[in-house]
């Protein structure tokens, strides 16, 4: 054999020695993130069986959107990243209309407006939609660019995340709005911004905190109020903060037993399955309870970030790496503003917190980032 023929049988191919595909490969899936997400979502099972008194229903309904949202996972792992990247702009552009939609004939309960009825379809919340298509729009915008971007595209990709997160803002839905935010920064960070780009932006936040406070609304000058300083109403704006601290700090080490908690059962914990679910943990399974919830997280963030930088391409990078990290932010804000770090902002428990909307998101998310790994080329696998 000539010497350059054996150099192209190398390079991978029909006759290359590039390694044949496992059976997770031909899935699209990958083992070692999936088997902390089946943990988590037992776990979150039983928390939350005894967040709801032992109510089956919660579990079983909770079980059946984790199946449901197991397979949109699986059919987002099976798209090409090539598709998502070709559809970005437009699914960006359609959501954007939605979220105007909201705002001009959306439905409101609670005092907000955020979901949409359209005869045949059921309501839902188009800000949910943003949260996966802003990070594509973001990682397309910048993988067409030079990198690190320069001055330029980070504000025109700042523009593109702020007219959405407004919007959401408006309806208002704090929570959303920063969850979505924290998407597109995190994309553009990953792009490379200079460091002295970052603390220039965190100085002008920090500097534009007093005219912040003047638009919030009320009841969101209430929160942050509640968390300088909970007491000031005990019985009040500052009651779920307070009895959330009892119930965590009561639980010491080793907790009080399953179901045996006395701030949730007995009915002191505001929504224990939901927002505050972490209460409930802290209280029965104590310190070491959380410690094994955390450890379940850092496995899914670990995992997740390691197949973010085996991509292929500057796209797959940016899309798969905000995506995590905005899985990241579900976790701090939520646990930080149970225990009392941070305001009360009603982001939920990602795979723990009972709902659903939520979890098809999350699961959707991770999709992509198994699709952006999966769909790596026999040549790039050759050489990873």
């Amino acid at each position: 054999m000539k010497q350059v023929d054996f150099q192209r049988s190398l390079q991978g191919g029909a006759d290359g020695f590039a390694p044949p595909p496992t059976i997770w490969q031909k899935l699209h899936l990958d083992p070692w993130l999936m088997l902390p997400f089946l943990l988590l979502m037992g776990y979150g099972l039983i928390i939350l069986y005894s967040a709801s008194e032992g109510d089956m229903g919660y579990v079983e309904r909770q079980a059946l959107r984790f199946l449901m949202a197991f397979m949109v996972m699986w059919g987002f792992a099976w798209i090409p990243p090539r598709y998502l990247r070709n559809i970005a702009p437009w699914l960006y552009v359609f959501v954007v209309g939605l979220l105007l939609a909201v705002l001009l004939v959306g439905v409101g309960a609670k005092g907000a407006q955020r979901w949409l009825e359209i005869p045949g379809l059921p309501r839902f919340q188009p800000a949910e939609l943003m949260k996966l298509v802003l990070p594509m729009t973001i990682a397309l915008w910048l993988s067409n660019k030079k990198i690190p971007p320069r001055f330029s595209h980070i504000i025109i990709g700042l523009l593109i995340i702020a007219i959405p997160v407004l919007m959401i803002a408006k309806q208002p839905d704090l929570g959303t709005s920063i969850l979505i935010a924290a998407s597109g920064v995190f994309a553009i960070l990953l792009a490379g911004v200079p460091w002295r780009w970052v603390l220039l932006a965190l100085g002008a936040a920090i500097s534009a905190l007093p005219g912040l406070w003047m638009v919030m609304r009320e009841y969101q000058r209430q929160r942050v109020l509640t968390f300088l300083d909970p007491e000031s109403d005990p019985l009040g704006s500052g009651w779920n903060i307070i009895q959330s601290k009892t119930a965590i700090g009561s639980g010491g080490l080793f907790g009080k037993g399953w179901m045996a908690g006395t701030q949730s059962q007995l009915h002191f914990l505001p929504e224990s399955h939901t927002d505050f679910i972490v209460a409930v943990l802290g209280e029965e399974f104590g310190f070491v309870g959380i410690a094994l919830l955390l450890c379940l997280y850092m496995m899914i963030l670990a995992r997740g970030l390691y197949l973010s930088t085996q991509a292929e391409d500057l796209f797959g990078r940016l899309l798969s790496g905000s995506l995590v990290l905005t899985f990241f932010v579900y976790i701090f804000v939520n646990i930080g503003m149970v225990s009392g770090l941070l305001p009360v902002v009603g982001v939920p428990l990602p795979l723990v917190s009972y709902g659903g909307t939520s979890v098809v998101t999350l699961m959707t998310s991770f999709g992509m980032v198994m699709s952006v790994y999966s769909h790596r080329s026999r040549q790039g696998l050759m050489h990873k």
